[in-house]
């Protein structure tokens, strides 16, 4: 069933009120790729009266007031993407589309949509219940953080939404615990997941250094983020406090990664794989025309990108469903009146690394001084596609079935470290499931970028795509690589642009065409670069090209625009000028 959008649809469920409202930046698809979605189904099953706004109007109460109050808390998300990245590209230009917006035009989501919505609430609903926010913007805006938009430290958005409880990471346990806290009248203050603004410091916090030294010192800062970054493991991580204002916010370690029996519940659910029929009348949503027939079969990423943010919102372990709940799941896709036999996706962050982790995390948690990946993989992980090669097969036995595509992106490195079965998975993904092209991210070639960026180096780009083609040609197909790589990130020069081009037009025997200008997102430690000008690691200062006309020029430099050695002596000329960030 859906969740109810309108009094009407509550009527019909035979409920007088709602017990949680949810608000989302999104138009309401209910999908398992839909974190507010598998919240609000979550709570359902656990007998909570759970309803949704999706993309309310904030210039008016039509929308904010159609479901009433609710009884235990209003649930605030900007959606599956931050607000200023679904809104502006990373060069300041405003973005026309947005693929959870009816009909695609980008007129529904505001800017910092998760402090919109709350201010909202506020505006109408005097004394209301407790504001919870969730999701991936309030995920990482959760303490002190460098905003890129503003160009500034700010606070925790759960002080600047004047919110009352924030709920970070995947957190369907921790959202039925606090419902069920408020329910009863307990306290929820123990939960883990769950930040909170408190007057004073409980004991055992580990206390960060405050939000007003973070904005007046980037050393302060980065120490502050290198202590935030290493206790987001739930199995060793303190409570941390962070003093801002005359207040602190208190975060609670991250909670536990979810069991197979419980991920395999999570996304047995009757999600309906549809957009509600509200919202339909306003026009189709491009998302749903990628989700609605993949597959999610895990969650988390020890990958750990520097520029990248899922290590601190879904965590560095990875944990997955069971084999039969993913073809469970296949069979009921198969019969689907719509279905047309092909499954777009079966992946997660990363597509490979589903059945493989490290030992040690579940009692150990991950390593604090070394990464599993980086700079080449650990011993300790065990890599072995064996598990990912007995699912695809299975998967391509269901009857209905004609093809299995993996689109997610997927670590050549691992492939390449496994050597019991990496070639012979790639051997089963090039014969069986690619969609005419296979993704994968280099980001770049030059060593002292990959190294800032906490990426493998370009030689196993280059093993890879030799292995590949001559497992495509043995096929005899007509298959490619996809690339992905990124323009001015920390680092990063155009006189390194330049090279990436040629190492791209010699070795790769391409025109790069997917190439994008580095977003600096909240909690990443390539934002603490952007934002330092140093390497958090080794403390070394870095190039960080910061203007727009600087940033365009590389990503022009590589895709065919301009004279990049024209381009490459301006660089060189304005570093002497004092362009480093200090």
């Amino acid at each position: 069933m859906f969740l109810p959008t309108t009094k009407k649809e509550i009527k019909l469920l035979g409920w007088d009120a709602l017990d949680v409202i949810l608000i989302t930046g999104d138009s309401y698809i209910d999908s398992s790729f839909i974190g507010v979605a598998v919240i609000g189904k979550v709570l359902l099953k656990a007998g909570f009266r759970v309803g949704i706004i999706a993309q309310p109007d904030t210039e008016s109460d039509q929308d904010i007031r159609r479901l009433g109050e609710p009884e235990l808390f209003w649930g605030v998300t900007g959606g599956c993407v931050d607000s200023m990245v679904a809104n502006w590209t990373a060069t300041g230009k405003k973005r026309q589309k947005d693929d959870y917006t009816p009909g695609g035009i980008n007129n529904r989501r505001p800017d910092r949509a998760t402090i919109v919505y709350a201010n909202l609430i506020r505006k109408y609903f005097k004394d209301t219940a407790p504001l919870v926010l969730g999701g991936i913007e309030a995920s990482l805006r959760r303490m002190a953080h460098y905003d890129f938009w503003s160009n500034k430290i700010r606070r925790s958005i759960l002080f600047d939404a004047k919110s009352d409880f924030l709920l970070y990471g995947m957190a369907e346990n921790a959202v039925v615990d606090l419902a069920r806290c408020l329910q009863q009248g307990n306290d929820p203050c123990e939960i883990r997941g769950l930040c909170y603004i408190a007057g004073s410091t409980p004991e055992g916090c580990l206390e960060l250094a405050a939000y007003e030294d973070c904005a007046k010192d980037k050393e302060v800062f980065a120490k502050m983020f290198h202590a935030f970054y290493r206790n987001n493991d739930p199995v060793t991580a303190s409570p941390l406090a962070q003093k801002q204002d005359t207040r602190y916010l208190i975060q609670n370690p991250p909670a536990y990664c979810l069991s197979e029996k419980e991920l395999d519940a999570v996304h047995e659910l009757d999600y309906e794989q549809a957009l509600h029929p509200y919202y339909r009348k306003q026009g189709n949503v491009k998302a749903l025309e990628t989700i609605r027939f993949s597959i999610a079969t895990h969650r988390g990423c020890y990958g750990e990108c520097n520029y990248c943010a899922i290590a601190v919102h879904q965590g560095r372990q990875v944990s997955w469903r069971g084999k039969q709940s993913i073809l469970a799941e296949a069979r009921l896709m198969a019969a689907h009146p719509e279905f047309k036999g092909i499954i777009a996706d079966v992946g997660g962050p990363t597509a490979n690394m589903y059945g493989i982790e490290c030992a040690r995390k579940s009692t150990k948690g991950s390593c604090t001084e070394k990464r599993c990946l980086f700079p080449k993989p650990c011993a300790k992980l065990n890599i072995n596609h064996a598990q990912q090669l007995s699912l695809l097969k299975d998967l391509r036995q269901i009857s209905g079935i004609r093809k299995v595509f993996i689109a997610s992106g997927i670590r050549h490195d691992m492939i390449l470290a496994d050597q019991e079965n990496g070639k012979r998975y790639l051997e089963e993904v090039v014969r069986h499931h690619v969609s005419g092209q296979l993704k994968i991210a280099p980001e770049h070639s030059q060593p002292n970028v990959l190294q800032k960026m906490g990426k493998p180096g370009a030689d196993t780009v280059l093993k890879f795509k030799d292995l590949f083609y001559r497992l495509t040609k043995k096929e005899g197909l007509n298959q490619f690589l996809t690339y992905y790589l990124i323009a001015a990130h920390p680092g990063c020069t155009e006189k390194d642009m330049a090279a990436l081009k040629s190492f791209a037009s010699k070795k790769l025997g391409l025109l790069p065409e997917q190439v994008q200008v580095f977003t600096p997102t909240p909690s990443t430690y390539s934002s603490l670069m952007y934002w330092t000008g140093k390497d958090p690691f080794t403390g070394e200062p870095c190039f960080v090209e910061k203007t727009i006309h600087g940033k365009e020029r590389q990503k022009n430099i590589i895709i065919g625009r301009g004279n990049p050695k024209r381009n490459v002596k301006k660089t060189q000329n304005q570093k002497l000028k004092g362009k480093k960030c200090h």
